[in-house]
């Protein structure tokens, strides 16, 4: 689905991205993992659009979508949630949802005036999505709840949700268990199993917890100082002599010793 070929992305003298070439299978749940610093937010930004690569080509499907900006990646189906969740603190989960789905007859000035009716009747269907996926998400008791107000795992739950509400081809995933507790973080990797499972999502995630990636990714993609590393399941990854090293400085292949 995804095809990345010596994609790079320099902040003056720094190559935060450095000649990475991966590729994304479709169907697939992929694990990105790596030190702090190797530029696996810096790969996601520059493929979805939110950065413009220094060099590179990338192509979903087999075509070009190298530097396009995410409102035209969003309507090819190419989304991406954040570490920090991004939610509208003042809206209820359920206006976060329904918010989401772009061309909305309520944002044309004409339909205020004379398409009332039409705009009520796309608001009750949305309305129904969203229900129907804060219950896939078994969240519908935050439905009214100010989506400032909850938990920052809920938070992430509600980042997942909202790319239910369109017909997402392919979720790129960033430290989705960052600072949420273990029952959550279970919770949210049985909904992107579901997902994928279910209805063909294709994944892309980051994370530290290797618990998370072993459950839920393969293949796994490691990266250090810019590039890509080794590709391969967990546990050939952890046996890497380059990864161990990128990880820990040494040349003592400890598996065991990759930080989780």
């Amino acid at each position: 689905m995804i095809e990345v070929q010596n994609l790079r992305k320099s902040f003056g003298g720094f190559h935060a991205v450095d000649g990475a070439s991966l590729t994304i299978r479709e169907g697939s749940i992929t694990g990105l993992i790596g030190p702090n610093g190797a530029g696996k937010t810096t790969l996601f930004n520059v493929i979805a659009g939110v950065l413009q690569p220094s060099g590179g080509t990338v192509r979903m499907g087999g075509d070009d979508i190298t530097g396009l900006p995410p409102h035209d990646l969003f309507h090819k189906g190419l989304l991406r949630t954040f570490q920090i969740a991004h939610e509208f603190s003042s809206m209820t989960c359920r206006e976060n949802l329904m918010m989401v789905p772009g061309n909305q007859a309520g944002e044309s000035l004409w339909n205020t005036w004379f398409g009332r009716k039409r705009i009520a009747d796309e608001e009750r269907a949305l309305r129904a999505k969203a229900d129907e996926v804060l219950e896939f998400l078994t969240i519908t008791h935050l439905a009214d709840h100010k989506a400032g107000q909850v938990s920052g795992g809920q938070k992430k739950l509600l980042e997942l949700g909202r790319t239910m509400m369109v017909d997402a081809r392919i979720v790129f995933l960033d430290e989705v268990g960052a600072g949420v507790n273990r029952t959550l973080l279970n919770t949210i990797g049985d909904a992107i199993q579901r997902l994928n499972a279910e209805r063909g999502y294709t994944f892309v995630v980051i994370e530290h917890d290797m618990d998370f990636i072993g459950r839920l990714c393969d293949p796994v993609i490691c990266m250090a100082e810019g590039k890509v590393l080794a590709t391969g399941t967990l546990d050939e990854i952890k046996a890497n002599e380059q990864v161990i090293e990128a990880y820990l400085g040494t040349g003592l292949k400890n598996k065991d010793q990759i930080p989780a």
